[in-house]
């Protein structure tokens, strides 16, 4: 699935690649690109304020004056403008990049390629932000009616639950959540059952498990 990691140097480093890039080349590309998908996708749902007087429903506080918006409005896909529906989208598929940059820069270099170093980013971080995206759609999202098959969401099993508002998706998606902190604590103490912890976790997380993936890489490795 992912091209084999060369083995770093003395230094940390890895020869013939700079010093900060940890990761194999798919993935050390999807982090560079998913960044400036985040940006692009910002980009996009703002401009989507300038053409709608209320781009997201759930907050319908969130408008500009007609003053500033141009003379055109954007059709909608379900609920979202066109723009505003292709940035969510960006969002939830390059938020895991974020995680992989991080672990990149940081994780690394602080414990000299101890695959330990990589729990915080690449699994602890992850499992922490489905547990608060889970929370925050379950009873804090303004939720819109009916429920769309466009809803975004940051994993599979949060998509079930937010377009259709069934709690048992919502427990579901916490069951997931949790699993990924207790893969975070196997893996802290290095445990025989990690990697396949790891594994699963990441794949019932997808598209925000992918770095929980590639942890489970690093110790089938």
């Amino acid at each position: 699935m992912f091209e084999r990691s060369p083995t770093p140097d003395a230094s940390g480093g890895v020869p013939g690649r700079p010093s900060d890039s940890a990761l194999p080349g798919l993935l050390d590309r999807y982090a560079d690109w998913g960044l400036y998908g985040l940006l692009a996708g910002t980009i996009l749902g703002l401009f989507a304020f300038v053409t709608n007087p209320v781009p997201d429903p759930s907050f319908p506080w969130a408008t500009l004056p007609a003053s500033l918006r141009l003379p055109v409005a954007q059709p909608r896909i379900e609920h979202w403008p066109v723009t505003y529906t292709v940035a969510v989208w960006l969002w939830v598929f390059c938020f895991p990049a974020v995680f992989l940059a991080g672990y990149r820069r940081y994780g690394r270099k602080r414990v000299g390629g101890d695959l330990r170093g990589s729990t915080l980013w690449l699994v602890g971080l992850p499992a922490a932000a489905m547990l608060a995206l889970t929370t925050y759609c379950r009873f804090f999202w303004p939720k819109l009616s009916p429920a769309s098959w466009n809803a975004p969401s940051y994993t599979f099993v949060c998509w079930l639950y937010c377009s259709s508002y069934v709690p048992a998706w919502s427990n579901a998606a916490y069951a997931v959540a949790a699993l990924g902190l207790g893969a975070t604590l196997l893996a802290r103490r290095d445990a025989d059952l990690t990697k396949y912890a790891l594994a699963t976790f990441g794949v019932l997380a997808l598209p925000l498990g992918l770095p929980a993936l590639y942890a489970a890489y690093l110790r089938h490795q």
